[in-house]
């Protein structure tokens, strides 16, 4: 009886090993070319079958209108640089109901997605720097502010402060009843009763794009150049560090069922794509 059980301890010490010793990687598919000025957040559309991608073109918190929206195909080709223009300077997207939106600066610009016409602005009072946007399963959509450390809710066209008293949130994530915040080198998830838990901590300080690989498990972004896989036990993993070569990270996009992660290069003006594994 005690050699079985030696022996069972042992294969569950392998088996231990084995699956904790098993590491994620990024490997590089390919890169746009530099013509997409001050590339901020990617936005990948399953249904549209390209990507969009939020042009700064500018200075990351001025109302200069040099900033836009262009569309990537999934193979890296630029379809359109100038697909929307005259926003100010745009981040964080999302999509529902035919419509993209985006944070820009102070407001939530409404986008049809057909026509690429620019339908309506939403001006969040008070807000000084907009910077990531989530939609839930229900429509609802978050925005972040880095400035004033409050993340905005526009229900029904209502909007109001949904949670504040962050260190520096900026990116967002809706899942389910829950919102994923990257602040300030933490994960945090906030609950439907709006009580904040820390999911991972120690990361670089820049945090920026969250993406879920599946559930309990997401990619994390961070401006400086880092990209982290972290998990709800607390564990991170390091996939990424391009911060050597000053190439930025700045808020990804994701392709779940194919597991690609697209990194905006910000300051290198383009777009690259990774395989995840």
């Amino acid at each position: 009886m005690k050699i079985k059980q030696t022996l069972f301890t042992g294969l569950l010490m392998i088996f231990s090993v084995l699956y904790t010793s098993a590491q994620n990687s990024l490997q590089k598919i390919w890169e746009t070319e530099p013509n997409l000025p001050i590339p901020e957040s990617v936005l990948y559309s399953a249904k549209g079958k390209l990507l969009y991608v939020a042009q700064i073109d500018g200075k990351p918190g001025e109302k200069d209108g040099k900033g836009g929206i262009a569309k990537v195909a999934l193979d890296g080709k630029i379809i359109a640089g100038d697909w929307v223009t005259g926003l100010n300077a745009p981040k964080g997207m999302g999509i529902v109901g035919g419509k993209l939106f985006v944070a820009d600066v102070t407001e939530v610009v409404e986008i049809e997605l057909k026509s690429g016409k620019i339908l309506r602005k939403h001006q969040i009072e008070g807000s000084k720097f907009l910077n990531d946007l989530t939609i839930d399963a229900k429509g609802n959509i978050y925005v972040s502010d880095s400035e004033t450390k409050k993340v905005h809710l526009i229900k029904d066209g209502k909007i109001s402060t949904y949670y504040e008293n962050l260190t520096r949130p900026n990116g967002l994530l809706a899942v389910g009843s829950d919102l994923l915040i990257a602040d300030s080198g933490k994960l945090l998830r906030l609950g439907a009763d709006k009580k904040a838990v820390t999911i991972v901590e120690g990361m670089d300080k820049s945090t920026d794009g969250i993406e879920q690989v599946r559930p309990g498990e997401y990619i994390v972004s961070c401006w400086a150049g880092v990209v982290y896989y972290v998990k709800s036990d607390g564990t991170k993993q390091e996939l990424l560090n391009t911060s050597a070569d000053k190439i930025n990270s700045a808020d990804i996009g994701y392709d779940s069922v194919k597991k690609i992660v697209y990194i905006p290069t910000f300051m290198k003006n383009s777009v690259v794509a990774y395989q995840l594994k």
